[in-house]
């Protein structure tokens, strides 16, 4: 047995199929095939149904699923115990971010983070938020700057940055653009433009309609508010982004949305991290700062061909 088969075997757990699992980590589907497969001679057990679409758990897979997630948070914590005792961070890093972040604080707690310590390798993946936590949980990542409008998950360690609530961006002559609020009844009816699934802002928009009991289906998603607020500007409809994204647009006005919920940017890491991601958490968050009022800290998401590109750079929080 081999602590990578152990990993192979969380990852294929956690994400549901062994190319999900590969993507997250990296390697050949193959790979991760033929070494849970492995795994399961050398035990002599069969831990994974696989079925057409999906891979889960046999009843002897859950059964040993928590003991190798403890394998290997226990030998994450023997390496950072070592590292501890040397006094020389070194290792390597996975870092996340929201897809396009350019937040000046987390630049510039990068930059601190690899002039202090020049032996740490980083790895940075973008991506959206809901693949980012689930790949902190599955230890893909060490550590990740993520938008979310739920909890996470209890294992992970979370710093929260900023939460705000959304708000809708229409033309200066809309005639939404008097009013103290709009709602979720108003939006079912107009042309909406929003992020994808997976991010902060999607997430929460969900959770405001579902509580007023209204069905809005964005027709047009884009991971760059700066192309959503263009296209705004053209007529095209109206944009649900988060109050600081919307805010001071030439020709555009700000509308709340009623009773909305929160969506919120942190730094997230998973459980037992090395001394290496320690260090790159700590760095972070004496640049980023914590809890920050909407707009002191914002992303820029950069232009995303999932369904539109366009505009000209402006901090934003994704």
């Amino acid at each position: 047995m081999e602590l990578h088969q152990l990993r192979y075997l969380v990852a294929v757990a956690d994400r549901g199929s062994f190319t999900a699992a590969a993507d997250a980590l990296h390697v050949a589907q193959s790979g991760v095939s033929a070494q849970v497969g492995k795994l399961e001679r050398e035990l002599g057990h069969r831990l994974l149904e696989r079925g057409a679409r999906t891979v889960g758990l046999t009843p002897e897979g859950a059964e040993l699923l928590p003991h190798a997630r403890a394998a290997l948070a226990a030998v994450d914590t023997v390496r950072t115990v070592a590292d501890e005792l040397t006094g020389v961070v070194r290792g390597h890093v996975r870092l996340g971010t929201v897809i396009g972040c350019t937040i000046p604080g987390y630049l510039a707690g990068f930059a601190a983070f690899r002039a202090a310590h020049p032996a740490v390798t980083v790895d940075v993946v973008e991506g959206d938020s809901a693949d980012l936590v689930a790949d902190l949980v599955a230890g893909a990542l060490d550590v990740a700057l993520v938008a979310h409008a739920r909890a996470l998950p209890a294992p992970l360690a979370v710093h929260r940055l900023i939460r705000e609530p959304l708000a809708v961006a229409v033309p200066a002559d809309h005639p939404w653009a008097g009013r103290g609020s709009v709602t979720c009844t108003d939006l079912a009816g107009a042309t909406v433009l929003c992020l994808p699934r997976g991010t902060g802002v999607r997430a929460a928009l969900e959770i405001t309609c579902a509580a007023e009991r209204a069905v809005v289906e964005p027709t047009v998603q884009a991971h760059s508010p700066e192309a959503l607020l263009a296209l705004v500007a053209h007529g095209a409809g109206v944009a649900v982004l988060t109050a600081s994204m919307t805010a001071g647009r030439p020709g555009l006005a700000t509308v709340p949305l009623a009773r909305s919920a929160r969506t919120e940017l942190s730094l997230a890491t998973r459980a037992a991290p090395s001394a290496a991601a320690s260090a790159m958490t700590r760095t972070l968050r004496e640049h980023l700062g914590a809890d920050q009022p909407a707009g002191r800290q914002r992303a820029t998401a950069a232009a995303s061909a999932t369904a539109v590109s366009a505009a000209t750079p402006s901090p934003s929080a994704g």
